[in-house]
C-alpha cells in the first residue's frame, strides 16, 4: 500500500502489488462498483472495470441521464 497526496489530502491507495486483478475480480463477483459524478478520467475507468469482468454504474454529475455499463 502507497500512500498518495492528492492535493494535501493524504490518501492510501492498493496497488497491484497487493491485489492483482484476478483477485480483483475474485473479490468484487458478486458486487456492483458506482462510478459518482466522475471527472475526466472516470468513463476510462468505468469501462475498464467492465472489461475486466466487474459489474459497474456509472452516473456523471452534470448529465440529465445515467450511463449504465454491465456486462
Amino acid at each position: 500500500m502507497v500512500q498518495l497526496d492528492f492535493g494535501g489530502v493524504k490518501e492510501n491507495v492498493i496497488t497491484r502489488k497487493e491485489i492483482t486483478v484476478e483477485q480483483a475480480r475474485k473479490i468484487l463477483k458478486n458486487e456492483v462498483v458506482a462510478t459518482l459524478g466522475y471527472g475526466i478520467q472516470g468513463r476510462a475507468q468505468s469501462l475498464n472495470m467492465r472489461d475486466n469482468g466487474i459489474k459497474v454504474i456509472s452516473v456523471k454529475k452534470k448529465a440529465a441521464f445515467m450511463l449504465l455499463i454491465t456486462t
